[in-house]
């Protein structure tokens, strides 16, 4: 073994070090954060004692020991009072209505995100057999999963739970649709719009198809200029002759109607250095704007800019389809989908994928779209949802199918050895000694540089069984 070999196998072994002992950590933070939840709690059940001593008075003096205590608190920590007002009720509901999880809190079995996670999701169960009942389930999760899978995880669980129907709960929730302005630093602002989610998503997706559109169009003007310069191995990405970047205003105005700069023998073409990103923007404020994308650069091949639509992918439980139930559907596998909308989309839209997933066990039985796909990206799709190295959430519809057993090593291109990977992960695959094996039922067992294990489950889907009046319930595990 060469000196080479002999470092690296004593950095994979100080790597898995660091994993025991950041994992340590966070379970030490965890328990700290328990003691905190308690403290804090305690200051708000003091605050309760002191408010049932005061006679029929208004509700605002009712509430000043509570408004005092807050203050105190938040003083001691450099906290503001409101804020601080939130974490005592948090702190008190968490341990009042939610006591499994503050003993895995306690324990440190789970870190307070999680905790925070499961109860946000569990406050609309009211019945309290229920609600304990959903604490166990998720907390299954928790103890394996990352905070955003628990918390979709735990907000399906409540969600068939919550006594309102879904139906209810968008029509109440999207009269709250409005838009926004914050001001940050050097002279920059964010517009956010809250509005249903099937309409956010489509339009971000038009606007991810339009920029990639118009970076295709650069690429291949780079391309034509870098031969007629006679440089066939000119770099064909940023940085060329009478490159600029947009600013999302008057684009159109960069360069003349040929998109050149200068005139005669001299004149060069306009390159777009902006980023992915910067263009989405650009397109956003110039749609809302002006009504349409100031610049086009496909000179109107296939509709230009403005023929490009929004493409979402919704999965609908087959009973929710015909109208037997009124929950399960989801956008994109994020976030749910009003049964009302998945059902107007699925009669209506011209392009979209539709999951088809049993009713009984949860599990996916088909997935087709009007632009047929090959039958086994659908399938690692719907089985996915995003890639699969544990933490990263990019959408599986934007990773590659990674062979867990190289191709070129023997490994079939079966579902059973195929997985989600984004760039990202895929590469650090190859370029490392992590290791991914396929174990039944699609999970996948990572092997870090250090030795350590760690097992990535597919997102669990909420399940349900008939019931003997004739409706469903949730389905033991």
């Amino acid at each position: 073994m060469d000196a080479d070999e002999k470092r690296r196998r004593v950095e994979d072994r100080r790597a898995g070090v660091f994993a025991d002992e950041l994992a340590r950590l966070q379970r030490a933070e965890a328990k700290l954060a328990a003691k905190k939840t308690r403290l804090l709690a305690d200051a708000y059940t003091l605050t309760l004692e002191q408010r049932s001593r005061i006679g029929s008075v208004s509700s605002r003096e009712r509430d000043i020991p509570l408004r005092s205590m807050a203050l105190e608190l938040g003083m001691a920590v450099r906290v503001n009072d409101r804020s601080m007002q939130s974490q005592m009720h948090d702190a008190y509901e968490l341990i009042e209505l939610f006591p499994q999880t503050m003993a895995a809190l306690v324990e440190g079995r789970v870190t307070r995100a999680h905790a925070q996670v499961i109860q946000d999701a569990g406050r609309v169960i009211e019945d309290p057999d229920d609600r304990a009942s959903f604490e166990q389930i998720v907390l299954v999760e928790a103890e394996r999963q990352t905070v955003p899978r628990t918390k979709k995880y735990a907000i399906q669980r409540a969600a068939v739970l919550d006594p309102r129907p879904l139906q209810e709960r968008h029509d109440t929730a999207i009269r709250e649709r409005r838009v926004w302005v914050t001001d940050l630093d050097d002279t920059l602002s964010t517009l956010t719009i809250l509005g249903g989610n099937v309409y956010i998503h489509g339009v971000y997706h038009r606007l991810t198809g339009q920029g990639t559109t118009i970076k295709d169009v650069d690429r291949a003007k780079r391309r034509e200029y870098a031969v007629a310069q006679g440089d066939a191995d000119a770099n064909d990405g940023s940085g060329g002759p009478g490159s600029g970047s947009g600013s999302g205003f008057g684009l159109g105005e960069t360069g003349t109607d040929d998109n050149v700069i200068g005139s005669g023998e001299t004149a060069e073409p306009w390159f777009d250095d902006r980023s992915l990103d910067e263009i989405r923007c650009d397109l956003a404020l110039d749609m809302l704007l002006t009504g349409s994308p100031t610049i086009d650069p496909t000179d109107g091949a296939k509709g230009g800019l403005g023929a490009i639509t929004a493409e979402v992918q919704i999965t609908i439980p087959i009973t929710t389809l015909t109208g037997v139930t009124n929950s399960g559907a989801e956008l994109n596998g994020i976030t749910p989908v009003d049964p009302e909308t998945a059902r107007r989309m699925a009669g209506t839209a011209r392009v979209w994928d539709r999951v088809m997933t049993d009713p009984i066990t949860g599990v996916v039985t088909a997935v087709d779209r009007y632009v047929p796909h090959p039958s086994q990206t659908r399938f690692l799709n719907a089985r996915d949802v995003t890639c699969r190295t544990p933490g990263c959430r990019r959408p599986a519809k934007l990773c590659d199918k990674d062979h867990s057993t190289d191709f070129a090593l023997g490994g079939p291109t079966s579902n059973d050895n195929l997985c989600n990977e984004c760039a990202r992960h895929h590469t650090l695959k190859h370029a490392t000694n992590w290791h991914v094996e396929q174990l039944p039922g699609g999970i996948l067992k990572f092997t870090s540089p250090g030795g350590k294990n760690y097992e990535s489950h597919p997102p669990s889907r909420v399940a349900f069984v008939p019931t003997d009046d004739g409706g469903l319930a949730v389905a033991p595990f």
